[in-house]
């Protein structure tokens, strides 16, 4: 049966969706724009492999509108949402309680919805670090550099500080990126300025936390030139962006954010519904799904 089309340009195929009752619970994703994200493949593929009676929707809130996006948690009784761009840090005072790591990220990206109250947590830090683990990639006595200080450099920040020799940050906005550094400090001292980012021999892994890559005339956000063969360098977007392109040609070892994205997800789906995440599945469907480009 060919794919019918539905609301937003999104689309299902009639023939593998499964039966939708009025028990169904509906979890999603809150972000601006969210429509090609891999969430929803990967969430439902999940779901009908273990039969349960649950849906991954996707819903776009513009800045501005996310007050009412979290009042339509409460009042539609949704049983969970993920939260992405540019949101993360702007939901927490909406929520009636924040895990304790996700208050001291500052951001969170998991909301679980417990007895009317709205919980919410952030596991994109445990989603990058399970990405590190499955690479082989280690930081211990590494010096790493994250590139933005957005909300999921502070995610990943967090377990990077604990873990890495010594941790830089960069961002054009540098009062953004001296109040990350303050606050990662508090948890280990060895969290420091990039100052700029024209010396690379300092660093043995690279990130890109910044949306540069999204979209096709973005800007590489570091300098080409300046990388060797001995560098990691990682792209928290999902899909083989120019700067992973072009660092994967001077010799270095690359990951996009695929990983990341499963794994958050993974530990996010174990929240919600209280059963261990069939990753196997969930990773399927994330790479039949691969050529949708976006964010999370």
């Amino acid at each position: 049966m060919k794919n019918k089309k539905t609301l937003k340009g999104q689309s299902i195929r009639a023939s593998k969706c499964q039966y939708i009752s009025g028990k169904t619970k509906v979890l999603g994703l809150l972000g601006w724009p969210v429509e090609h994200s891999l969430s929803p493949a990967m969430h439902n593929a999940a779901f009908k492999h273990l039969g349960l009676d649950c849906c991954y929707l996707t819903f776009p809130v513009k800045p501005g509108f996310l007050k009412d996006a979290v009042k339509a948690v409460r009042a539609l009784d949704l049983a969970g949402v993920n939260v992405t761009m540019p949101h993360k840090e702007n939901v927490i005072p909406l929520l009636d309680k924040v895990d304790a790591d996700a208050s001291f990220i500052g951001a969170v990206n998991t909301i679980v919805n417990q007895g009317d109250k709205l919980i919410g947590y952030n596991t994109d830090g445990r989603g990058f670090m399970k990405l590190l683990s499955e690479a082989c990639i280690s930081v211990k006595n590494k010096n790493v550099l994250i590139v933005g200080a957005g909300g999921a450099s502070r995610a990943i920040g967090y377990y990077l500080c604990q873990s890495a020799s010594k941790l830089f940050l960069y961002d054009i906005d540098r009062k953004k990126a001296g109040k990350l550094i303050r606050d990662l400090k508090k948890i280990n001292n060895n969290v420091f300025s990039a100052g700029n980012i024209n010396n690379m021999d300092k660093y043995d892994v690279i990130i890109n936390a910044t949306p540069l890559g999204l979209r096709k005339n973005d800007p590489v956000p570091v300098n080409i030139g300046l990388l060797k063969s001995g560098h990691v360098v990682c792209d928290l977007i999902y899909k083989n962006t120019p700067l992973l392109q072009k660092a994967s040609r001077k010799g270095c070892k690359t990951l996009n954010g695929l990983g990341m994205l499963l794994w958050q997800g993974a530990f996010a789906f174990e929240l919600w519904t209280g059963k261990k995440p069939p990753v196997e599945v969930m990773r399927k469907a994330l790479v039949e799904n691969g050529s949708v480009k976006s964010s999370v």
